[in-house]
Parts: C-alpha cells; sequence; structure tokens
C-alpha cells in the first residue's frame, strides 16, 4: 500500500511530513548547504550518516533528556504508518518523530573558539556576550564549555544573543533548563569524541516540547552541526583540519561567489572528499560500519 504524506515543511536538507496521531516523518536528503544557500549537488550517503548519527546519539543521550525519535527501522516505520510503502532510497534517511512545540531558541555550545564565536571575540573579547580571557586565538580550548544561544530566524540569518536575551525569549525556567541540558550534552558527546580521536568544538542542539516535557529533537552532533576536528592536529592559531561542512565552506570562501544564489558548481573531488568525511566521522565516533545502517547499496 502506498499513500502520499502531506509535506509540512521542505528545509535546507530535510522534508517533513504529517505522519498522524501527532507524529511527523523526517527524511534527511543528501542535500548540502552552505552559506545558507543550497548546492546543486547531492553528497552520497550525507541523509543516512545523518539520521544514524542522530539516532546513536539519542540513544546515547536518553538518561539525560529524552528525545523524540521513535523509529529510524524502515519496517517499523512502515507498521506504525499502517503498512505503508516508503520510497525505498528514504530507507535510513527516514525517522519518526513525535511532533514538539519547539523552543524558539537555537542552543549552541562551545569548547573551543571557532566560526562566529572566534570572529565576535576578536572584534569585543566576547562571545554570544560572554567576557572570555585574553590572549585567546582560533581553535584554543575554553576553560569550559560556554552555552551560546541564538534566535531561530524565519528566514536570513540566526541572531546571536545573550543568555539575558534567551530568558526575554523563552522565559527563564525553559532558559535554565536549555542551558543545564546542553551543556551536559555536549560534555558527553565531548567526551566520546575524544575517545575516538576527536575534538568536538562546538556543536547545535534543538530542543522542544513533547507532552509539556522538553526533549532532544531534530539533528545532534553530527557533521552538519558541528564542528569535528582530529585531535592530533589541532593548533591554537591555524584553522584545524575538519570531519565537517568546514572544508566545503573553505572552498567556496576561495571562489569568485558573491554567496547568492546561484552557487558555483562542486566538482567531484569536493563532494567526494566531503562524504568519505562524513562516514569516516560516523564509523569514527559510533564504532559502527556504515554499511550495517539501513539503506545500504547492495
Amino acid at each position: 500500500m502506498t499513500i502520499e504524506l502531506p509535506r509540512v515543511h521542505s528545509g535546507k536538507v530535510r522534508e517533513l511530513y504529517d505522519a498522524g496521531d501527532g507524529r511527523l516523518l523526517m527524511v534527511a536528503s543528501d542535500r548540502v548547504s552552505a552559506f545558507d544557500v543550497i548546492m546543486a549537488e547531492p553528497i552520497a550517503d550525507k541523509g543516512r550518516v545523518l539520521t544514524a548519527m542522530t539516532t546513536f546519539w539519542c540513544d546515547e543521550m536518553a538518561d539525560v533528556v529524552p528525545g523524540s525519535q521513535i523509529t529510524a527501522d524502515p519496517a517499523a516505520i512502515a507498521d506504525a504508518l499502517g503498512g505503508v510503502a516508503l520510497p525505498a532510497d528514504w530507507a535510513g534517511r527516514a525517522v519518526l518523530v513525535r511532533a514538539a512545540e519547539m523552543l524558539h531558541l537555537e542552543c549552541i555550545v562551545r569548547g573551543y573558539l571557532a566560526g562566529q564565536g572566534y570572529e565576535e571575540y576578536e572584534r569585543s573579547g566576547t562571545v554570544h556576550g560572554t567576557t572570555l580571557p585574553a590572549g585567546l586565538t582560533l581553535a584554543s580550548r575554553l576553560d569550559e564549555p560556554i552555552f551560546c544561544p541564538s534566535t531561530k530566524a524565519a528566514e536570513g540569518h540566526d541572531l546571536n544573543i545573550d543568555f539575558a536575551a534567551a530568558i526575554d525569549l523563552v522565559g527563564a525556567e525553559a532558559a535554565l533548563a536549555a542551558r543545564q541540558i546542553c551543556l551536559e550534552l555536549y560534555r558527553r558527546a565531548a567526551a566520546r569524541c575524544a575517545e575516538a580521536g576527536f575534538v568536538l568544538a562546538d556543536t547545535k542542539f534543538e530542543l522542544g516540547y513533547v507532552d509539556g516535557v522538553l526533549c532532544l529533537c531534530d539533528e545532534v552532533c553530527t557533521p552538519d552541526s558541528s564542528r569535528l576536528w582530529p585531535a592530533d592536529q589541532v593548533v591554537p592559531g591555524q584553522t584545524p583540519p575538519a570531519f565537517d561542512k568546514q572544508p566545503l565552506r573553505d572552498w567556496l570562501a576561495a571562489q569568485p561567489w558573491d554567496r547568492r544564489p546561484p552557487p558555483p558548481p562542486l566538482p567531484d573531488e569536493v563532494t567526494s572528499a566531503m562524504s568519505a568525511r562524513y562516514v569516516a566521522a560516523y564509523e569514527r565516533v559510533t564504532g559502527r560500519a556504515l554499511d550495517d545502517w539501513y539503506g545500504a547499496t547492495p
């Protein structure tokens, strides 16, 4: 039996469908975006990596915060939807989740100086309004991870804010709970990444309420939502090699492009290297083979 699920949202990477009974079907594509622009070329196996890695982390973090995920097993999804036959290429990319009332806050945790955090520090000695010690540089490790909230923009770029502004936005109870949860999630994830020889420089979490309980939603500690560096190649003051989207951003930044659509075509060596990095990140961090995840090519 096949049916058309109503699509409720189309993002840069994910499609969201109404699965009924307070559930959504979230499908991670192989699309990749940079500077808020979607590239024309897909990244092989990227959607499977994002879904597999998120499922792994949700299981690992379940004692810290419940997740909105129900199942990523294609057979279980089909059964839950009354025998619906999903497109074959959704296997390993689709996950059935509980619909959540999303917290209108991007929950970033930074353990190292990089990206926008480093740019702000260079300008003002602060990161999201938090004053940091003098003398830090790119890729410097922070004494303690810091919670760095930002707004969730419907269009355009999110706006970095300080914790007081986060309280104004979502209320003290929600902001304090989000900070406590996300800092613990980061510490857990960073420790696991360190065992695999990686530095989790920073990462972004999404939280939402399911039946009044704050839950972990969307993607978790993936190469799309994190900066992941080989630990033995991190040198303060230098841009570390990365197992995330940063090499793509660096390649694009070197092109004569104004960061508006259409983007320049990505050469095969860029897309294939990115796919290999994503797969390697998943396999090293989780200790699992991507070929064992749903949707592997026979």
